[in-house]
């Protein structure tokens, strides 16, 4: 007893005299001062901000010991700071607090709202080694500094919205490892400058507008491991030299302009090759047999590789056991592929072989669990027996076939089927008990151009998006479609649905993002309240609806296309249309709208992203001031859009999705506009007219001509209409 007492005491005398002496603090009063001006610097957003990193920060204690702060064991200058995810909303300022942590090596801001001008400041901390600055909103040019960061081994500019070319003092960065500019919108060429750069492992360029060709000396790149240039629009000849990086693993080109043939030359040393990514290219000629020689190769994708109906042989693909995901799709070759070829294939989860002629024998077994399946424009008419034991597939496309009849029931019951594309056949309804159909995981489901009629078949409960267009149904649009609670996309275009708008729609408060209710037999007037507040999409055009354009809309603060054209809508222009931040796509034409779309003292109807603006054949009337179109800057440009961006309105990329807006021939339609202006230039209406719409790949833009006077002619608008001619 004694001893154990005594032992008490001197812990507590020592824990006594650790409490009494005043802790020194590691942080220097200057480092925490200017982490602290740093903090103050931004607001903060999110819903978890209250507990963000600098939140938790407190003043009278160490900063060292504060979240996302490291400091240097001897000096207590700050060397790391990792504010990632930290809910900051602002600008970086180029006098930032920030600035004066002149020993950082290591800052990451990634995933912040800095929205604005990454500030040349950023050159003035010459001793980082790694800046993460992904995901942040940055815009404008990358700033030149850059290069005077001469021990940065680690740069990430990732998912921003930099503009301009890559500056060239990068190139002077000699201990760079990795360099991260993928997603934003750079533009320009690949600097040969960048071949200095021999420490690199790691180049990301994805998801730019870069252009031009690659230097055929990609081989000074001695230590890379990972390329990836996909989605952009580099073209000529793939660079032989890339084979020659015995380091390489990784190497992505898909979906750009790369034409010609493939020349993967005489692979000395056993490759190291486990992704290939060549697809949606403009290649063409034999697919190299080398390709053989890849053996550690996992994932490859030759898809749109144009044989120019040329001899494939598919044996060359055996050698390649280790293959995981594979999509040979679109080879336009007049080979025949038989899938028993990938019976020996083990590791198989992705393979895509669309729009080649198939040949599947019905005792055809494929041992790997694949769980992606694309077998579209393929000429099947029955279905391959295979499947029935696919249990851990999920996506399945076949569609653009043969196939008629029914559905079959064993396809509801996968378990783990999610998405199914079974458009561009001849079906005629679904086969099995409802409940079999209803429990069906099936979460993206597209029937379109099919023969589906009446009744309208029942739905699985899961169904995120449905799209049924370019069927036969009739009558009233089922009400048991209201029943789906998460459904996020909905298109019904092109059939003979009559009767009015479910009003059940209003279910979807808060779900619906795409509502196509598109050229039907639909009447009455569109029900005030049934919109979501995160619609993105309504297309109701070509019916037969009445009334006025609901003012609801205007909750829809996410909307970004409106079209409501060929309907018998009377109204006044909707200038409350205006408070939809996002519109971009809005179509009234050949409705009753009537009235002035002009009133004193409203300069303009600043519509901020508007790009197309179609409200041609109504009944407006009055004159427009000459300045009226001087805010409509966003229409003048080509504007970039992702990929990605192009299918948020069909909320999944389905392989049969008609663009809702009609686009107007270039060059006949403003001419047989012009003459109709001409004919009717003494009359007090305004007619209206799309005059140019152009579509693209990656390009949207769109430009509407009014009933302009002859005196009036903005040099932008005139600079376009010619680039349409």
């Amino acid at each position: 007893m004694v001893v154990w007492s005594l032992c008490l005491f001197f812990s507590l005398s020592n824990s006594l005299l650790v409490f009494a002496s005043p802790a020194k603090q590691l942080c220097r009063p200057d480092q925490k001062d200017a982490l602290w001006e740093f903090k103050s610097e931004f607001h903060f957003n999110g819903m978890a901000a209250d507990d963000e990193k600098t939140q938790r920060w407190k003043n009278n204690t160490d900063c060292c010991s504060w979240d996302g702060i490291s400091c240097d064991l001897k000096t207590g200058k700050v060397v790391e700071l990792d504010l990632w995810g930290s809910s900051l909303s602002g600008p970086l300022r180029s006098n930032s607090s920030l600035f004066r942590l002149q020993h950082l090596q290591s800052l990451n801001l990634s995933s912040n709202d800095l929205a604005g001008i990454l500030p040349d400041s950023i050159g003035r901390l010459r001793y980082l080694k790694v800046l993460k600055l992904y995901g942040c909103r940055f815009f404008g040019k990358l700033p030149s500094s850059l290069g005077n960061l001469s021990y940065l081994t680690h740069l990430d500019l990732d998912g921003n919205d930099f503009t301009g070319e890559l500056p060239e003092s990068l190139s002077s960065l000699n201990q760079l490892t990795k360099l991260l500019v993928g997603s934003s919108k750079l533009s320009g060429n690949f600097h040969h400058s960048l071949l200095n750069l021999s420490e690199l492992t790691w180049i990301d360029l994805r998801s730019n507008q870069l252009e031009g060709m690659l230097p055929s000396n990609m081989s000074s790149f001695s230590k890379l491991e990972y390329f990836d240039t996909s989605l952009n629009s580099f073209s000529g000849p793939i660079p032989s030299s890339l084979f020659m990086i015995p380091s390489l693993t990784r190497l992505k080109l898909e979906k750009n302009i790369f034409s010609g043939s493939l020349e993967i030359g005489n692979l000395s040393a056993p490759s190291k090759l486990q992704e290939l990514s060549l697809g949606g290219n403009n290649l063409s000629g034999p697919i190299p047999g080398s390709i053989s020689k890849l053996v550690e190769l996992s994932y490859l994708d030759l898809s749109f590789w144009n044989t120019e109906r040329g001899i494939v042989d598919f044996s060359i693909f055996l050698h390649l056991k280790s293959l995981a995901l594979l999509d040979i799709s679109h080879l336009n070759t007049r080979s025949m592929l038989d899938l028993s070829l990938f019976s020996n294939f083990t590791s198989l989860s992705l393979l895509h072989l669309s729009g080649n002629n198939l040949h599947i024998s019905s005792t055809l077994h494929l041992p790997s669990p694949i769980g992606s399946l694309a077998l579209s424009s393929c000429n099947i008419s029955e279905f391959p027996r295979f499947l029935q034991t696919q249990t851990g597939l999920f996506f399945l496309n076949i569609s653009a076939n043969r196939f008629q009849g029914k559905v079959p029931e064993w396809l509801w019951r996968l378990p783990g089927l999610g998405f199914l594309d079974i458009s561009q056949n001849l079906f005629t309804g679904f086969e099995g008990p409802s409940d079999v159909i209803q429990t069906s995981p099936i979460e993206m489901l597209d029937i379109s151009s099919n023969s589906f009629h009446h009744p309208f078949p029942l739905l699985p409960n899961s169904t995120r998006s449905f799209l049924a267009s370019d069927n036969h149904f009739a009558g009233n649009i089922p009400k048991e479609i209201c029943e789906l609670v998460a459904l996020e996309t909905l298109v019904l275009t092109n059939n003979n649905f009559s009767g009015s708008i479910p009003r059940c729609f209003d279910n979807f408060n808060t779900t619906l993002a795409v509502l196509h209710l598109r050229n039907n037999s639909l009447s009455g007037n569109i029900p005030e309240d049934f919109f979501s507040v995160g619609l993105l999409s309504l297309d109701v055009g070509r019916n037969r609806l009445s009334g006025e354009l609901p003012k609801s809309l205007v909750n829809c603060t996410k909307l970004e296309f409106l079209n409501v054209e060929d309907n018998e809508i009377s109204d006044t222009f909707p200038f409350w249309l205006r408070l939809l931040p996002d519109l971009q796509i809005l179509v009234l034409r050949s409705n009753r709208f009537h009235g002035p779309i002009f009133s004193p003292g409203d300069d303009s109807l600043s519509f901020p992203k508007l790009r197309i603006f179609d409200i041609s054949e109504n009944l407006f009337t009055g004159v427009l001031p000459s300045d009226y179109f001087a805010g409509w800057s966003t229409m003048s440009s080509v504007v970039y859009i992702e990929y990605d961006k192009l299918h948020r309105f069909i909320g999944f990329t389905f392989s049969n999705y008609h663009k809702s807006v009609v686009l107007a021939n270039k060059g006949e339609e403003a001419a047989r506009k012009q003459e109709k202006e001409d004919e009717e230039k003494d009359q007090v209406l305004i007619s209206w007219i799309a005059a140019a719409i152009a579509y693209a790949p990656g390009v949207f833009c769109g430009l509407v001509i009014g009933h302009i006077l002859s005196s009036y002619r903005h040099e932008w608008l005139m600079r376009i209409f010619r680039s349409f001619a």
